[in-house]
Order: structure tokens, then C-alpha cells, then sequence
């Protein structure tokens, strides 16, 4: 997809931003590794966590070691949100002194009349398939929280360079400032165009953790978006991350429906736009099909599901993208909802990569599966309310049938999905909780398919804190109590 003629005009609109960009005169390793911190930071204890014990265990889950904080203590209630910061302060310096690849500096920017004239990369991070570059600009004056961050997938031209500066040329005339850019650049155009695979799912995770531990980014206000084979990305992506964030926006796309679950999209605001003509792939019908499931999940659930999906009249590929970040943007993050529906998906399956599925979302965390995840059209999908202290779940086995088949001059696609449910029979859930969810002071009841699993007080720990720290990395979800159940 070629769409770099389109800015001719557009950007010489009357838009007024501030406009910056990462300076691109260094080289490429400074961008890719970086020494220990060589400050020293006195050892201390605060709320019965020894700061170097922290650092160590945040050490080493960088390093892919997980398990138990060994020197957890209860936590009294009055110390939690102090609590913490201190933890999450904890998290950015390892996150900062940690070595590997890098996040550009987001505040050492330099002018640009035009994005789109960028030729050297801010930072390149290695993928199976070579080397991605990225891209990581700002424009306007960062507000007080941080700027909002967008990620910014490009399409699969067989010219993956002016695929990526057309982007970057669209990203700095959207009206949605002041934001922040992650743009990456595909190793390969064409058919190498491929965004969510488990290397990107690796590198969207890297750029998550550094991004949310900088103090430059808004952790409540981060979106996916992307055109055409970065708008399939997105759409997946927006399923499979939905927690971590406030919307998503593909532009001339229209997902398989298999691949991205709508119901997943709770408390996100998502939109997606394309050309009424466009049908190629079924991209138009498959855009409607979404757009009527989300009705749907909207009416069960009001104010859970908000979209905004539209077929352009008139519009083919080449449909008007000008209208997605700036909705998009308006809308926040609540990082800890009550009510969250989870279909476990995997994603992978594609460039000799397998399947790889998440093991959190939101406050909830599988412990042991209930399917054994070798048949992609048989998942689990987790329910959760949450009314006052009772936290219901369900959890069923969930079995995909392809339906409404659809012929069109690329073939024959089926446009819907039918989902057989069955309740599961084994497996075990962690509920993560704080006081946003429960009052922790009151007991709490936790039912799985109808049966108590649990009913009585949820004593808050250190280790709770630092456990929920390294796995989750977001600062909105540090959390103080957890719950483990099974679901027999």
C-alpha cells in the first residue's frame, strides 16, 4: 500500500503544533544498550521492603526469572498508597538501569518541518526477520500527566521505507497533540509486514514497560492504531493488550473476527474506519460485521463498549484517516474495571513463529490454563462483575465455528464466528485486587461459575505489591491483595 502522495496538501494545512523528533545523529548503539546506573542510592527499608531485596527481585524478573517475593509482610492498610510509589519507584530504576534494548529518550528532540523526511532511525531493535526501526517523536508541550502515546503500524507495500515515513508524515499532521509516536519501521515490506507475531508482541511489551517507567507517557492514554496490514495488527493487538489501553484505532482494515475477539474491547474506546468500496479481503463487510457484534455488546453491557465504526461512502483503500486520533484521543483508560470479559486467544501461527498467549489481563491472572491450548479454535474465556465485595466469574470453553461465508473477486471469506460455550472444568485464577475493585477492610467473596471459592478477609502484603509490579509493569496496577481459586 502506497499512500505517500496522499499528504500533498494536507500538510500544509493550517495546523499549529509544536513539532519534534528524536535526534538521529548518534549511533545506533548508543539507542540499544545501556550501562548499570552508576548512581548509588542509599539501602532502605520502607513499609517492610528492603530496597535492595526489590531491586534484586525486579532484577531478575527483567531477566525473565519469575516467582515468589520471599520477604513478604503484611501491609497495614494505611500504608498502601504510599506503598505503592515506593514499589513503583523501585520498578522505574530497574526498568532504567536494566541493559538490553532502548527507548529513545522522548525530551532530546530536534525541529522537523517534516516527519516523513526522517532517514535515521531514533533507535533499531533486532526482530527474527532483521532490523526495525523506530521512530519516537513528540509534538506539542507534554501536559502534566505525560504526553498521550500512540503506536502507529504501517501497511505492507512492498516498500516497507516509504510505508514508514508516509506514516510518519500522517502521525505529525493528525489534530490530536500534544502526543508522543511510536512508530516502527517492518524489516521487509510486502508479505514480511506482519505485526503480531510473538517477536512483535516481545517488542510492543519492551516499549510498554519502558514507556509507562519513564514519566513521559500518560500510563491511562496509550493507543494502537494502524493502516491497512497495520490496521489487522492493531485490531488484533487491541484485543489481545486491551488492558493496557484507552483506545484503538485501525484505518482500512476490517480483522477476521476469529482473530480479535470484540468482546475483549470492554472498557476501551475503539474505532475503525474504511472505505465503503473497499472490499478487497472483505475489509467493508468485515468492518460491518464488527460493527454490528459491538452494538450488540453494547445494549448487554451499556457504557462498556463504546466504538465508533464507520463505512466511508464513496471510499475505497485510500479512505479518509484524519478521523481516528482525534476521537481516540479524548478518551481514558480505567485500568481497574469491574467488569472485564477475557477470550484467551493466541497469536502467532505465521513466519515459522507459534502461538503465544497472555497469561494476565487486567486484575486477573491464570495460574494453570483450563484448555491445553492446542487447537486455536478452542479457548477459555473468563467473565468477571464485580457488585460491591462479590466477584463472579465465569469460565467457559469456548469452541469457534467460521459462518457467513462471503464471495468476493479475492475469494470466498467467511465473515462471522459462532462460539459454542461449555463450562470449564479445571484450572486456577489469581484475582488481583485493590481498593478500586473491594473493600479491603470488609471480606470478599469470590464465586467461579456460581460456587464460592472464597469468602472472608483479604489481608494486603508486600508481596502482593511487588509480584503484581513486575508482572503487570503499569503503575495503575500495583496491586496490594490477591485471591487464588480454582475453577473445579
Amino acid at each position: 500500500m502506497n499512500h505517500r502522495y496522499l499528504k500533498i496538501g494536507y500538510l500544509s494545512a493550517a495546523v499549529c503544533f509544536t513539532l519534534t523528533a528524536c535526534a538521529s545523529t548518534h549511533d545506533d548503539d548508543e539507542f540499544s544498550v545501556v550501562p548499570q546506573d552508576p548512581t548509588e542510592v542509599p539501602t532502605t527499608t520502607q513499609y517492610g521492603m528492603e530496597r535492595q531485596s526489590v531491586l534484586d527481585y525486579f532484577s531478575n524478573a527483567l531477566k525473565g526469572t519469575t516467582g515468589e517475593y520471599g520477604e513478604s509482610v503484611a501491609l497495614p492498610k494505611e500504608d498502601i498508597e504510599a506503598a505503592k510509589k515506593y514499589v513503583w519507584d523501585i520498578w522505574a530504576t530497574s526498568v532504567r538501569r536494566a541493559s538490553g534494548e532502548r527507548l529513545p529518550t522522548l525530551s532530546s528532540h530536534y525541529k522537523l518541518d517534516d516527519w516523513g523526511d526522517v532517514t535515521t532511525p531514533d533507535a533499531n531493535w533486532k526482530v527474527p526477520e532483521g532490523t526495525m526501526s523506530i521512530f519516537y517523536g513528540s509534538k506539542g508541550e507534554s501536559p502534566a500527566a505525560g504526553y498521550p502515546l500512540f503506536l502507529y503500524l504501517h501497511g505492507s507495500g512492498d516498500d516497507a521505507n516509504n510505508e514508514w515515513t508516509t506514516n510518519l508524515s500522517w502521525a505529525q499532521y493528525y489534530n490530536d497533540g500534544p502526543s508522543a509516536y511510536f512508530v516502527p519501521k517492518s524489516p521487509q515490506g510486502g508479505t514480511g509486514v506482519r505485526w503480531f507475531q510473538p517477536s512483535k508482541q516481545e517488542k510492543w511489551e519492551q516499549m510498554l514497560r519502558q514507556a509507562l517507567s519513564s514519566g513521559k507517557i500518560d500510563p491511562n492514554k496509550v493507543y494502537f492504531m494502524g493502516i491497512s496490514e497495520g490496521a489487522y495488527g492493531s485490531q488484533r493487538l487491541a484485543s489481545f493488550y486491551a488492558d493496557y489501553l484507552a483506545g484503538a484505532g485501525p484505518i482500512a482494515g476490517g480483522e477476521f473476527l476469529k482473530n480479535c475477539p470484540p468482546e475483549n474491547l470492554a472498557n476501551i474506546a475503539f474505532t475503525l474506519q474504511t472505505g465503503a468500496l473497499d472490499e478487497s479481503y472483505g475489509r467493508a463487510l468485515l468492518t460491518g460485521k464488527v460493527n454490528s457484534e459491538l452494538n450488540d455488546l453494547e445494549a448487554a453491557h451499556p457504557g462498556y463498549y463504546v466504538h465508533n465504526v464507520e463505512l466511508q461512502a464513496g471510499k475505497g483503500h485510500s479512505c479518509d484517516y484524519t478521523k481516528t486520533t482525534p476521537w481516540l484521543v479524548n478518551y481514558t483508560r480505567n485500568a481497574t474495571p469491574k467488569y472485564v470479559y477475557w477470550e484467551n486467544f493466541g497469536m502467532g501461527d505465521i513466519n515459522g513463529e507459534p502461538r503465544r498467549y497472555r497469561e494476565t489481563f487486567y486484575n486477573l491472572q491464570i495460574v494453570e490454563p483450563s484448555d491445553d491450548r492446542s487447537d486455536d479454535m478452542r479457548r477459555t474465556a473468563y467473565e468477571m462483575t464485580i457488585n460491591g465485595n462479590t466477584i463472579d466469574l465465569t469460565v467457559n470453553n469456548v469452541t469457534l465455528t467460521e459462518t457467513e461465508p462471503a464471495s468476493l473477486s479475492t475469494g470466498t471469506v467467511n465473515i462471522g464466528v459462532a462460539k459454542a460455550k461449555t463450562p470449564a472444568t479445571y484450572g486456577k485464577i489469581r484475582v488481583w485486587l485493590d481498593n478500586a475493585l473491594v473493600d479491603l477492610s470488609q471480606p470478599v467473596v469470590v464465586k467461579v461459575n456460581g460456587v464460592e471459592k472464597f469468602n472472608g478477609l483479604v489481608e494486603p502484603s508486600t508481596g502482593d505489591l511487588v509480584e503484581s509490579c513486575s508482572l503487570f509493569y503499569d503503575p495503575q496496577r500495583v496491586f496490594p491483595a490477591s485471591v487464588e481459586v480454582s475453577v473445579n
